[in-house]
């Protein structure tokens, strides 16, 4: 159903950098390269995250109350990719745990530009 999710960044290199190496064992890689904003998926078709500069040429903000979720297959893949989002430079936004009994675990991060992400799991 999601094509892609865009975000704004200040730095294209060091924003295809995080991502590509947060999601590296997913495949990650940037799969178009049209200089101020980038396309980094596993597969064409398949969900993809855009890192942008803003078009209107003014600095890129965190949107309070926006955020990115990327699934996981387990728990224990949640707390993987919080672990490495950590350890690149994201923030702690809300350590891995079970929010919802018996339905969401989820991990919580902003990275190098603020923008907020779950690592997710239902069930």
């Amino acid at each position: 159903m999601i094509g892609y999710v865009t975000i704004g960044v200040s730095d294209m290199e060091r924003a295809k950098t995080f991502y590509t190496n947060l999601f590296a064992d997913k495949g990650a890689k940037v799969m178009l390269d049209a200089g101020r904003i980038a396309l980094i998926g596993s597969e064409p078709g398949s969900p993809m995250l855009a890192v942008c500069e803003p078009y209107d040429g003014e600095a890129c903000s965190a949107g309070n109350g926006n955020m990115v979720a990327f699934p996981a297959a387990t728990k224990e893949e949640a707390d993987a990719l919080y672990a490495k989002a950590i350890n690149l430079g994201a923030t702690d936004e809300g350590e891995p745990g079970q929010r919802i009994p018996d339905q969401f675990y989820g991990a919580y991060a902003r990275d190098l530009d603020g923008n907020k992400m779950c690592f997710y799991v239902f069930g």
